[in-house]
């Protein structure tokens, strides 16, 4: 008997150093571990999406704090991919759509999100991880934003439409994906054109001459936007870069992110009204070093197979919209959220 215990005592250090060796290697081969890709697309066309829809209502009688007497809200979103392999070349193309309003008995209908969104990526692998590529990208809205409390006298005048503003970007670069759901393309040179088309002046007073109330002439819509009126499109080129990633960080919890940087290095100009219909240009030196910010988030959190909970952050800087500011002749940060709880469908 005591030869059989001291037995086990000599070869405990073995088996617990032998059970602390398969640990450490345990440990060492997840952390070593590559990050999982996507090898169900090998080749031909891989399409889907999701839809969600959320909506909210509330409402209020003799409530002496102070609340609507009626709100209705709703939100559409549309998300829906397509993309494309045959060997070394790949076509992504991604499509968000996005629309939102709310209805209150003080305020009536008005809009809270819109978006039109296609961002296009084909390239052709050097290797795992390098591509060369092109991306091209359009941003609008699809229907009037307007401005409710015009130079502060509760006045409503439009300041957004279709294809006023809309962005498109075509840039050749090159792709670093080292995984399946982050990547950084960088473009040295590529074009981004801003139009402001239909009816870009929206002028509120008729030919902007404010009239009796004063207030100075009025500058048309597309000098907002740092576009010539008479021209409806401005040409602009520069460095680009794109980074995007799209993952499920937790189970059910899905975060798709895409940070677009863009510096024009051509130069640009301002405009001041002077007149009725009239506009004084002063040109502008090229600033590179401002840069243009787009950034989209979206996380989307399943309840279940139909119900989620959906958060929505847009951040934009461009130097070239000046409406902010005390003087409304300033550029800023422009930032739209969006939480939402609805029905949703993966397809």
């Amino acid at each position: 008997m005591r030869k059989f215990i001291l037995l086990i005592l000599l070869a405990m250090p073995c088996i617990v150093s032998h059970a602390q060796d398969a640990s450490v290697k345990d440990m060492k081969a997840q952390s070593e571990k590559k990050l999982a890709q996507d090898t169900s697309h090998k080749s031909g066309w891989k399409k889907g999406g999701m839809f969600s829809l959320n909506v909210g209502q509330g409402g209020s009688k003799n409530w002496a704090a102070g609340a609507e007497k009626f709100s209705f809200t709703t939100a559409a979103y549309l998300s829906v991919y397509a993309n494309y392999k045959k060997g070394k070349f790949y076509w992504d193309n991604n499509l968000d759509l996005g629309y939102a309003m709310v209805n209150t008995t003080s305020q009536g209908v008005r809009k809270t999100d819109d978006k039109i969104d296609l961002y296009s990526k084909a390239g052709h692998q050097l290797n795992k991880t390098l591509s060369v590529a092109g991306v091209v990208n359009f941003r609008s809205q699809f229907s009037d934003g307007f401005d409710y409390d015009y130079r502060s006298k509760g006045y409503k005048r439009r300041i957004s439409g279709l294809f006023a503003p809309a962005y498109l970007v075509i840039a050749p670069g090159f792709d670093w994906h080292p995984t399946s759901y982050f990547s950084v393309f960088f473009s040295p040179i590529s074009t981004r054109f801003v139009f402001v088309t239909n009816d870009p002046k929206s002028y509120y007073y008729p030919n902007g001459d404010p009239g009796p109330d004063g207030g100075g002439f009025e500058a048309p819509l597309s000098t907002f936007y740092g576009v010539d009126p008479a021209r409806k499109v401005k040409c602009e080129a520069g460095a680009y870069a794109s980074v995007n990633f799209e993952k499920e960080i937790f189970k059910n919890v899905t975060y798709k992110s895409r940070l677009d940087l863009y510096s024009n290095y051509l130069k640009t100009y301002r405009f001041t009204p002077t007149g009725p219909d009239q506009l004084d240009i002063e040109e502008i030196g090229s600033k590179p070093q401002n840069i243009d910010v787009f950034w989209t988030n979206a996380i989307v959190m399943k309840v279940n197979k139909f119900l989620s909970v959906t958060y929505n952050l847009d951040l934009i800087y461009d130097d070239d919209v000046r409406q902010f500011g005390p003087d409304n002749k300033s550029p800023g940060t422009q930032i739209r959220s969006l939480l939402a709880v609805g029905f949703s469908a993966k397809f």
